[in-house]
């Protein structure tokens, strides 16, 4: 690719971004770090229409760092609830209270102590250096991946270690550093709205006219994987506890999918087990509970980003409270129930209960 090539990509970039990129969204304007920084946290593995209604809420009950830093965790995982990867939550605390105490609450200018940040990347990191600052770094992301590869016919894996940094480079490259803001927010908004995965809406795109993948029709085959993905299914049995107006949690604290959410008392099995297997189990056999007393309540499935989570949910209602039940749980009345943060399946089931209300 000669340098007319990359100089046509950002001028008809930069010309649809100033006369035909029209998508609205509150952060694009943002100058403050901190607003930028949380919705690129918020928008990390998320669509923005999903983040959305998360930024609005999190900017309104927590509208500076400083607010952030002094919440309690679970006021912080219970408006983040929905969201999913919960470790970006942690992470944003982190580094949320690491900036109120080390850094006096001011947020980092520089792109090498933005990137320290926890939980902040180079991709993070260039957009919120470009977009509060001005200053001349790329963003690469799905979107810019996506885009650069069609448009230059790159079949280089963009998951290896050789890809990355050839697309870096060419990123890099072609940034508009008079307006760096401009061009990433282009670069990103093109790829999201016209060059979409599935079905790129090509005849709208200012840079058809020599896009490689279009000429070539191998929009559906770029940009490359070297890597499969690999989805492992995990089985859940959530047994509902209820006592007198009370549901018994407990906080899952492992280094584990959903940690610092709660759930009721669950056996993990390699299978979902039948009603009268799962009376056998572990602690549930240790309560003593009979087929009578357990009620199954429906089932449900969950796609995280390597597994699948299949659940199957019980209601037990009982007389009396166990003695046996494990010590890191406490019961709940159910008027307390919605200030905790559940994983989302269980928040569905509990809403189609009631128990929120």
């Amino acid at each position: 690719m000669d340098k007319a090539q990359r100089q046509y990509f950002t001028r008809q970039l930069m010309h649809w971004h100033v006369t035909g990129n029209f998508r609205a969204l509150p952060w694009k304007e943002e100058k403050d770090p901190y607003k930028i920084w949380l919705s690129e946290v918020i928008l990390q593995q998320t669509r923005a229409e999903q983040g959305l209604p998360y930024y609005l809420r999190f900017t309104e009950v927590y509208p500076t760092v400083k607010h952030l830093a002094a919440a309690k965790d679970e006021d912080v995982f219970r408006l983040w609830q929905g969201l999913g990867y919960y470790n970006r939550c942690r992470n944003m605390l982190a580094s949320a209270r690491y900036i109120a105490t080390e850094l006096e609450g001011k947020f980092p200018h520089e792109y090498e102590q933005i990137a320290g940040l926890k939980g902040v990347g180079s991709y993070t990191a260039a957009a919120i250096a470009s977009f509060s600052y001005g200053l001349p770094y790329a963003v690469l992301d799905g979107n810019v991946y996506r885009v650069l590869s069609r448009y230059f016919g790159i079949d280089t894996p963009i998951d290896g270690t050789a890809g990355k940094k050839e697309f870096a480079q060419l990123a890099q490259e072609l940034l508009d550093t008079t307006d760096s803001a401009g061009y990433n927010q282009a670069i990103m908004d093109i790829g999201a709205t016209v060059c979409k995965p599935a079905a790129p809406l090509c005849g709208d795109c200012p840079l058809q006219k020599k896009c490689f993948a279009r000429k070539h029709a191998m929009t559906a085959d770029l940009p490359v994987k070297s890597k499969k993905l690999t989805v492992k299914r995990r089985y859940f049995h959530y047994i509902f506890l209820l006592h007198n107006g009370k549901l018994w949690l407990r906080k899952r604290t492992a280094n584990d999918i959903w940690q610092n959410l709660h759930e009721p008392l669950m056996v993990e099995h390699t299978a979902l087990y039948k009603k009268e297997e799962l009376l056998k189990e572990g602690v549930v056999e240790i309560l003593k509970l009979k087929a009578v007393d357990i009620a199954e309540a429906g089932e449900a499935s969950q796609r995280l980003t390597h597994r699948i989570i299949e659940q199957r949910f019980y209601i037990a209602m009982l007389k009396t409270q166990p003695d046996m039940l494990p010590a890191d749980g406490a019961w709940v009345d159910f008027k307390e129930l919605n200030k905790y943060a559940f994983p989302k399946s269980i928040v569905s089931f509990l809403e189609k209960k009631s128990y929120f209300y």
